[in-house]
C-alpha cells in the first residue's frame, strides 16, 4: 500500500504560478465550504460567488472601497512585518490602531479648529505615530527588563487600548452635539486628509511613502542591515556585539507607530471623528497579510488590495443575498484559515513513501 510522507522544502516556494495555484486552491475550497452553508438556506453559491468578486472588484466603486480598506491594512501589516523581520511577535496592532485614532483626535482638539492643513494634518499625524510607537514600545520594555513575552503583552494592551479609546467616547470626548451617541465632535475641513481622485484620499501617498521609506531603510542603511541579522539568530548578533536590546525597542516602537498612523488615516478620511467602531479588525488581518506576503513590501500591497477586496465584497454578499450577518464572519474568516492553512505547501511537499528519490512529488 503506498503512501505519503512530508518532506520539508530546501528553500520557501519562490512567489510565481505554483504559489498562486496554491492560493487559488484554498480560496476555492474555503468557498466550497461556506456554499454548503449557502445551500443550507436556499440560496446559489454560484450567484453568491459572483456578488463576493463584483463586491470587491467589480467597477469603480467598488474598487474604490476596496482601495480605501487596503490603505490602514497595508500600514499595520508594515508595520507588524518589521517586528517579524526581527523574529519579534507584534500582535498588538489592532490596540496601537486604536490609539493612533486617540492621538490624531487628540491633536485635532487641542489644536484650533481654525488652524491650517500644513499644521493640523502633520500633527494630527505626529500624535498617531507617538501614541501608537508608545503602545508598541511598552511591551519591548517589559520583555527587556522582565522578560515578559511580547505575544502575550501585545496582546493584552489590545483590550486596554481599545477600551481607552472606548473611554474617552463615552465620557470625556464626548460631543455635545452627538444627540447622546458616543463620538467626538466632526473634524474641520482641515483635519481631512485631502482627495486625490474619486473618495481616493493622500493616505495612498502616505502609504507609498512609507514602502519606499521602509525597502530603503531596510536595504541601504546599518540599522537595517543589523535589524535582518538580528532576527536571523539573535545569539550570533549579541555575540556580533549589535544592539539587540535597542533593536527590539526600535522595531516594536516603529511597528506601533505604523499602526498609528493607519488609525490617525482611518478616523480622518473614513469616519471625520472618533467614535467607538472605528476597530474593525485591520490589526489583526494584518498579521494575516505579512504572512502571506512573506514580509516583502511589494506583496503586502498586493494581499492588502486582495483581503479588502474580499472584505468589502462579502459585506456585497451579506446585503444582496441577505444573508445572517454571522455568515459574513464565517466566509471572511474561513478564507484566511484556508489561505493561511495553504502555505504549508510553501514550505513543505508530500513524496511517496516508497519513491527512492526525495524528488519524486506526489
Amino acid at each position: 500500500m503506498t503512501g505519503f510522507r512530508v518532506v520539508g522544502r530546501d528553500a520557501p516556494l519562490p512567489l510565481g504560478w505554483k504559489s498562486f495555484a496554491i492560493l487559488l486552491t484554498a480560496l476555492a475550497f474555503a468557498f466550497f465550504v461556506c456554499s454548503m452553508l449557502l445551500l443550507v438556506q436556499g440560496k446559489s453559491p454560484w450567484t453568491a460567488l459572483v456578488l463576493l468578486l463584483q463586491g470587491g472588484f467589480g467597477g469603480r466603486y467598488p474598487l474604490e472601497d476596496t482601495l480605501l480598506k487596503a490603505i490602514p491594512l497595508f500600514l499595520c501589516s508594515a508595520g507588524v512585518s518589521i517586528a517579524f523581520r526581527m523574529k519579534v511577535w507584534n500582535i498588538g496592532a489592532e490596540g496601537q490602531f486604536a490609539l493612533g485614532g486617540v492621538g490624531a483626535t487628540a491633536a485635532v482638539l487641542l489644536l484650533p479648529p481654525d488652524a491650517p492643513a500644513w499644521i493640523m494634518l502633520p500633527s494630527m499625524m505626529l500624535g498617531a505615530a507617538l501614541s501608537g510607537g508608545l503602545w508598541g514600545f511598552l511591551p519591548g520594555l517589559l520583555k527587556l527588563r522582565f522578560g515578559l513575552n511580547e505575544i502575550i503583552s501585545t496582546l493584552m494592551l489590545n483590550y486596554i487600548g481599545i477600551e481607552l479609546m472606548r473611554y474617552l467616547v463615552y465620557g470625556p470626548w464626548k460631543a455635545p452635539s452627538s444627540m447622546g451617541f458616543p463620538m467626538t465632535a466632526m473634524f474641520p475641513a482641515s483635519a481631512i486628509f485631502p482627495s486625490l481622485f474619486g473618495r481616493t484620499h493622500a493616505g495612498l501617498l502616505l502609504c507609498v511613502v512609507t514602502a519606499l521609506a521602509l525597502a530603503a531603510f531596510l536595504s541601504r542603511t546599518r540599522l537595517g542591515f543589523e535589524l535582518r541579522a538580528a532576527g536571523e539568530n539573535p545569539r550570533n548578533a549579541r555575540y556580533a556585539r549589535i544592539p539587540y536590546g535597542f533593536l527590539l525597542l526600535f522595531v516594536l516602537t516603529l511597528s506601533g507607530a505604523l499602526a498609528g498612523l493607519a488609525g490617525c488615516v482611518e478616523v480622518s478620511s473614513t469616519f471625520n471623528r472618533l467614535q467607538p467602531n472605528l476597530c474593525t479588525g485591520y490589526g489583526y488581518t494584518a498579521i494575516v497579510v505579512a504572512w502571506l506576503s512573506r514580509l516583502r513590501i511589494s506583496s503586502i500591497a498586493f494581499f492588502s488590495f486582495f483581503l479588502a477586496g474580499l472584505k468589502v465584497g462579502v459585506e456585497n454578499l451579506q446585503i444582496e443575498l441577505q444573508v445572517p450577518a454571522a455568515f459574513g464572519g464565517i466566509l471572511e474568516g474561513f478564507i484566511l484559515l484556508c489561505v493561511l492553512a495553504g502555505q504549508f505547501f510553501h514550505h513543505y511537499r508530500l513524496v511517496r513513501a516508497g519513491a527512492q528519490q526525495e524528488g519524486e512529488t506526489a
